[in-house]
């Protein structure tokens, strides 16, 4: 086994417990706000470390660069599409009133919904 097929490896590793660190994140915490910054940011981290490590991988095992090309492509638009994602879904949550946890201290988006709807501007 090269060197570089070892590094890939353990990026596969390392993206796996950051997937189980989200699957853990999505069952204790508190409410959907919590539960998908958790699991968004976890999993992102999960994949980018499974995908970059298989392109690694793929170059010490003697394939093609175009593996870790591809597999560096895709990391990008993964980076690009997941947080994005996520906020257009916890957007949708807030603004379809699922409350927060009534453990959470700030409410940013409410005082933001506030301040606009005193200056007179809708969203």
């Amino acid at each position: 086994m090269s060197a570089l097929a070892g590094i890939g490896e353990f990026l596969v590793l390392f993206g796996t417990v950051f997937y189980f660190l989200s699957t853990l994140g999505l069952i204790r915490m508190p409410d959907v706000y919590n539960r998908m910054q958790t699991a968004t940011k976890s999993a992102t981290l999960g994949s980018l470390g499974v995908i970059i490590g298989t392109g690694i991988w793929a170059i010490g095992e003697g394939l093609s660069i175009a593996w870790l090309t591809k597999t560096l492509i895709i990391a990008v638009f993964l980076l690009l599409t997941n947080p994005i994602s996520a906020h257009a879904l916890i957007r949708g949550a807030y603004k379809s009133g699922i409350p927060l946890w009534e453990g959470s201290v700030v409410d940013k988006y409410k005082e933001h919904l506030e301040k606009k709807s005193q200056e007179g501007g809708e969203e």
